[in-house]
């Protein structure tokens, strides 16, 4: 059956060519108090996810054009986040072989994430010094140098970074928003979206206010660099993709703000954005809130979708364990994990690493009588990066017989659901209803305990 001779045809011929075109979004309820408009770049709606997909796309294309890849090249890429995804998913259309080389801090899901586009994943620890042999930028420059026809793209050094944003996002926001962008406000990670965007609107309207926002902490608008919880903004060193001139001023935002806000952003706006977009927003409605203008029209960047961060921005016991959220009096999970052990002093926390054997987790669990163990890392016993149980090892086994050989990285799931010893056993009880075996109880910035559901339970008994 022929199309009608007005239908218009829109197929893609791949899902690269959904990278860009993201939607601009009033924040017409955010705004309400505001007088100059308040408007959203909704970039967690490219395939991958994140504003990433843009910059991963440009660095292949480029080195496709340097000469730097080849057809069947492999791309060697150190990641922990939106990067490498991008690089996957435009690797697996392209032909090109993708090791993605992770610390072993990341989650099971974000490695099952990158397997699941055809990725390779090496994983190397997370606690030794960048220029250490087995970091993993180290690792991934081993991998460069040792492997033929290898490519590692660099998004702190490549100019394809911002050239990317100055051709597709800048273009996008102008027409979109008919040319009445007067303010434009970006985190500053590695600096590109905001070099780029910011250069093309300046050509524009060279009147346009480029504000960054950045974490307390972050080296660009701060005296001390120290460490913060949002994740994907800031830097402890200047990039060299990142312009500082295009900025006209910073926003500052603490990890507090950059949270609640991305919250709000979910419960008013029904946007499910990860941190550094309530980061972004809350920069933009300090500076909308200095604008006596409705002529003005403040624009803003939300990177990527929050679907990532439900364990963390959206998890009540986290923000709570971090002092983001107000508790609740009542029973602790501390008080629980006391009564456990009779009111006596807590044992140490019973754990396996994760290049230990299976047989060596198996024996464990059979000494001790218990069902389940945290995984942490090599490098760091007090850094957990996984969990192993009873059920999920003999799943594995019926699976494979060889199973007792193999490392636990290869095997262990995602961690447990980590509470605070102040957390309220009412939100422990919410947490294992998604079927998981333990909780993982932190005290003093620690793992300190497991409790399962038969403590919870004895506890409410009581």
């Amino acid at each position: 059956m022929e199309a009608a001779p007005d239908t218009v045809v829109d197929i893609k011929e791949s899902i690269l060519d959904a990278v860009g075109e993201t939607p601009l979004v009033r924040l017409s309820r955010l705004g309400r108090p505001l007088k100059p408009q308040l408007v959203a770049k909704i970039e967690a709606l490219n395939p991958g996810g994140s504003i990433k997909d843009r910059v991963a796309l440009a660095l292949i294309e480029a080195a496709e054009r340097d000469g730097h890849l080849k057809p069947g090249g492999t791309i060697v890429e150190p990641t922990s986040g939106n990067t490498g995804t991008g690089l996957a998913i435009a690797a697996s259309l392209k032909g090109y072989r993708v090791i993605a080389v992770m610390p072993d801090k990341m989650s099971k899901e974000k490695i099952d994430l990158l397997r699941a586009y055809g990725a390779e994943v090496v994983v190397a620890p997370t606690e030794v010094p960048p220029d250490s042999p087995e970091s993993y930028y180290r690792v991934a420059d081993r991998l460069s140098q040792e492997i033929p026809g290898a490519y590692q793209p660099n998004q702190y050094r490549h100019q394809a970074n911002p050239e990317a944003h100055y051709r597709t996002t800048g273009p996008e926001l102008w027409r979109q928003s008919g040319g009445q962008v007067t303010h434009f406000v970006a985190g500053v990670g590695t600096g590109g979206t905001i070099t780029g965007v910011g250069r093309y609107l300046r050509e524009q309207n060279p009147g346009v206010s480029i504000i960054g926002a950045d974490p307390v902490g972050s080296i660009y608008s701060g005296d001390e660099v120290k460490p913060y919880l949002v994740e994907g903004v800031g830097e402890d060193f200047w990039p060299e993709t990142y312009d500082p001139t295009i900025v006209d001023r910073y926003v500052t935002v603490t990890d507090k703000d950059a949270f609640l806000w991305t919250r709000r952003l979910a419960e008013r706006e029904g946007i499910l954005a990860g941190g550094s977009c309530g980061l972004a927003v809350y920069a933009a409605y300090q500076v909308a809130r200095e604008i006596d203008d409705p002529a003005a029209m403040v624009a803003v960047i939300l990177p990527d979708g929050g679907r990532s961060y439900l364990s963390k921005v959206f998890n009540d016991a986290w923000m709570r364990q971090y002092g983001f959220l107000e508790r609740d009096t009542e029973l602790t999970v501390g008080d629980v994990l006391h009564r456990k052990h009779d009111e006596g002093e807590i044992p140490p926390l019973l754990t396996v690493a994760t290049h230990a054997k299976v047989r060596d987790a198996v024996a464990l669990l059979h000494e001790h009588r218990v069902s389940q163990l945290p995984v942490v890392s090599d490098h760091d016993a007090q850094t957990v990066v996984g969990s192993v149980s009873e059920r999920g090892l003999l799943r594995h086994a019926m699976d494979d017989a060889a199973l007792l050989g193999a490392d636990i990285v290869e095997v262990m799931e995602a961690p447990f659901p980590a509470v605070s010893a102040e957390d309220g056993v009412r939100e422990a009880v919410e947490l294992l209803a998604d079927r998981r075996e333990a909780l993982l109880v932190n005290m003093d910035g620690r793992a300190a305990g497991i409790l399962t559901r038969a403590d919870l339970l004895e506890s409410l008994a009581r």
